[in-house]
């Protein structure tokens, strides 16, 4: 069996853990696949290890813009722990790698039959509102640089790596700015030194450099996590 690394599964006691992972299964997650759309039933719930997980919110027509986001530290299919198997955003894979994944109905039946799981699942759905509602003023409030600076930070988190592949394009789009905007804000933390982009591929070059260009919002999240599930 692969060693367990996401954090939610950890936090469990270790006969629970085992219990736990008998009724998942490992999967691969593909970068750009779609775990689940708004308004749909959940099929299944996520506990990403390697991979990371965009949670995003869609408007009328075809708008979209990034409002959360999931890795090792969390799971996709939140609602489901709350009796709730619709869907209410949009969950893409941004980053690929492997991901423990149980049906919706199995994992209602772990939630009922493992009594450590709830209290954690509990903590966790309080974690991702808060980061929702994080992210909320954060759009609304803040411009381009720290926000962008922001969501870099979110993704080496995740990603666990200095480097990884990410297009001006979709930076726009998880953003919901145009991409000029996003060109400027990249090429401002290029020219201080923090990041290096070339082809596609973004690397972390300065780590304590990008946090001061981040809005307070980056860790805001972090210790609310923290305070919750650490």
């Amino acid at each position: 069996m692969a060693i367990v690394q996401n954090h939610l599964i950890e936090l469990l006691p270790r006969a629970d853990r085992r219990k736990f992972l008998a009724a998942c299964e490992e999967v691969q997650l593909v970068l750009g696949d779609v775990l689940c759309m708004p308004g749909e039933p959940t099929s299944h719930v996520y506990f990403p290890v390697d991979g990371f997980i965009s949670l995003v919110a869609t408007t009328d027509g075809d708008a979209h813009i990034e409002v959360g986001m999931v890795g090792r530290e969390g799971m996709v299919g939140a609602q489901v722990a709350l009796g709730v198997r619709i869907a209410p955003l949009r969950a893409v894979v941004q980053g690929p790698g492997m991901s423990w994944r149980i049906g919706s109905a199995a994992f209602q039946n772990e939630l009922g039959a493992i009594e450590a799981l709830r209290p954690v699942l509990d903590r966790y759905v309080c974690a991702l509102m808060a980061q929702l509602t994080t992210s909320a003023a954060c759009l609304r409030f803040h411009e381009i640089g720290p926000r962008l600076a922001r969501w870099l930070l979110m993704s080496q988190d995740r990603a666990h790596a200095d480097s990884f592949h990410m297009t001006h394009e979709f930076l726009a789009y998880m953003l919901g700015v145009r991409r000029v905007g996003i060109t400027a804000a990249a090429g401002l933390l290029q020219q201080n030194g923090l990041i290096e982009y070339t082809r596609g591929e973004l690397t972390v070059l300065d780590r304590p450099g990008l946090e001061a260009a981040a809005c307070g919002c980056y860790a805001a999240d972090r210790k609310g996590y923290a305070d919750l599930l650490e």
